[in-house]
């Protein structure tokens, strides 16, 4: 075998991979977590371990730090891994899962953001994060509702127009206008929460 022992950071144990092992399967036996042995084995790919392969099991499982760092383009780290894994598991293609926050795990970042009506920049907040469906520590407050019957809450995203968002929502840019006085249409910024017609 032409396998390095790998040294382990403190904190955490060798452990070689046998026949059937899982990170689930192992975070169950050892009492940590899926997320804290991937935190411990950045560039390990949990979907491909092989048998005689080490790895690192957390011997203690302190609670993250961080559990939503801030990460955008040219971040690298478990953090990303992580983040990659989740973009996969929702369907959206970051490309190879290495780590680093390179171009294509940035679009797969923006294709959520736009998906998932939250401010489209690229950037992986919390917002993106609890969109993920990752407990962020806290609970963002939302913006109290005061948009009138006959309308909903719309969060301004990168782009976004009155005339792109009459078009997206089969409505017209005088009926927005109605729905949000006040609100310059010519000013729109990203995070801006305004009142769409449904």
């Amino acid at each position: 075998m032409f396998h390095t022992q790998q040294a382990c950071p403190a904190g955490t144990t060798a452990y070689v991979i046998r026949a059937g092992d899982t990170f689930f399967s192992l975070a169950r036996r050892y009492n940590t977590t899926v997320e804290a042995i991937m935190r411990a084995n950045p560039g390990v790919d949990p979907n491909r371990l092989f048998i005689g392969q080490i790895i690192c099991i957390p011997t203690t499982t302190p609670p993250p730090t961080n559990p939503c760092p801030i990460l955008s383009m040219g971040s690298s780290g478990p953090d990303v891994t992580r983040l990659q894994h989740l973009l996969m598991s929702a369907g959206y293609n970051p490309g190879p899962i290495d780590g680093i926050f390179g171009s294509m795990t940035h679009s797969a970042v923006m294709a959520f953001q736009r998906d998932s009506h939250i401010a489209v920049d690229g950037i992986v907040g919390p917002r993106t994060w609890t969109a993920l469906g990752v407990n962020c520590g806290t609970t963002p407050t939302p913006p109290p509702s005061t948009c009138p019957a006959g309308t909903r809450p719309y969060t301004i995203a990168a782009g976004d127009t009155y005339f792109t968002l009459a078009r997206r929502f089969n409505t017209t840019v005088d009926a927005i206008m109605r729905a949000n006085p006040g609100v310059n249409p010519d000013n729109l910024r990203i995070g801006q929460i305004i009142c769409m017609p449904s």
